[in-house]
């Protein structure tokens, strides 16, 4: 008897091995809080639980891991396995995928952003300019067009721009040089202080960070229509972890990518923007409309030469910059 359950007990502890052995979690460095932003994530991370019996699970961590601006150098270093960031806080590290960031590109909607995002991330120049970092782009973060909310007066014309310090990034940061701000570049969560403070007196963000991280809160004004452009921010996984995994935790991962999408650009349109209105309204922040002449003359002296300066320096450091701006905007030419 004493004999039988001996062997009962290494049986169960080798099963409690094999067990252990079997599962997989990786670590998430995400920032903020959550929110629309980051909502594919969220939804990966229940598919992949769901899909493998939670053998393979995605531990999602909001700023515990990583300063944002250091999520590519921790997956580099296998810090963590997977990571969100922003092309535009550090421009020469991705320079690949900045292409997504020219201003007035004239991207329609959130399944055009994550077609020409996929389009870029699949190309083998983006994928070895990713790869100096041992990363894997696995999904875009496709935000609508930025505006700006600030306080003081309100701006009536594009000349009122002229010495505007605004928290602007990548091509919306080159787009508002043009039109006399002064652009800075910070990260999300450093802008409300900034803001506060009078470091900035206008900040340029899709609408559910603009929600999220407060600028609406002491924000006297808002720009309907500028729409300069936007930024991209992928998702991206550490290659050794990534190979590291077994086939049916990969295919769990790989397979649910489109789903979560799907679900972040459905909360997106029908959550985040029914509630932007009235959170304005509440707010009594003034909408700021320029016209259809200015926007015109605004688009003139940025597009352009944005373009052609993003492709001349990005030629220089070996890409084949006008190929990728190409495919982009003959992708959007083609209306896709």
């Amino acid at each position: 008897m004493q004999h039988s359950l001996k062997g009962a007990a290494i049986a169960a502890v080798t099963l409690a091995f094999a067990t252990e052995a079997a599962a997989t979690s990786w670590d998430v460095s995400l920032w903020g809080k959550r929110r629309a932003f980051t909502e594919h994530v969220e939804k990966l991370a229940e598919l992949v639980n769901e899909k493998t019996g939670g053998e393979f699970t995605l531990n999602i961590s909001y700023g515990g891991l990583s300063k944002n601006r250091e999520n590519l150098d921790g997956i580099s270093i296998g810090a963590f396995e997977m990571a969100q960031f922003c092309a535009g806080y550090h421009r020469d590290k991705n320079p690949s995928i900045t292409v997504l960031e020219l201003p007035f590109l004239g991207v329609a909607s959130l399944e055009q952003e994550v077609e020409l995002s996929m389009a870029v991330y699949s190309h083998p120049a983006t994928q070895e300019d990713l790869g100096r970092w041992n990363a894997t782009l696995l999904m875009p973060s496709p935000l609508p067009q930025y505006n700006l909310v600030g306080v003081g007066d309100a701006p009536a014309t594009l000349a009122d721009f002229e010495g505007l310090s605004v928290r602007a990034t990548g091509g919306i940061g080159a787009a508002m040089e043009t039109v006399g701000a002064v652009p800075t570049s910070m990260s999300a969560t450093e802008v409300r202080q900034a803001m506060d403070s009078g470091v900035v007196k206008a900040v340029s963000f899709a609408p559910h960070a603009h929600m999220s991280f407060g600028t609406i809160e002491n924000g006297k004004w808002w720009t309907t229509n500028l729409n300069p452009g936007t930024v991209n921010c992928p998702v991206v996984v550490n290659n050794d972890a990534l190979a590291d995994l077994s086939d049916a935790h990969r295919e769990a991962l790989l397979s649910s990518v489109d789903e979560a999408l799907d679900h972040y650009i459905d909360n997106y349109n029908n959550k985040t923007m029914a509630a932007w209105g009235p959170a304005l309204e509440e707010r009594g922040i003034t909408e700021v409309t320029f016209s259809d002449a200015e926007i015109a003359a605004f688009k003139e002296a940025a597009a352009a030469p944005a373009a052609a300066a993003w492709i001349e320096d990005n030629t220089k450091r070996g890409l084949p910059a006008q190929e990728l701006y190409d495919l982009v905007t003959g992708m959007i030419a083609k209306g896709m």
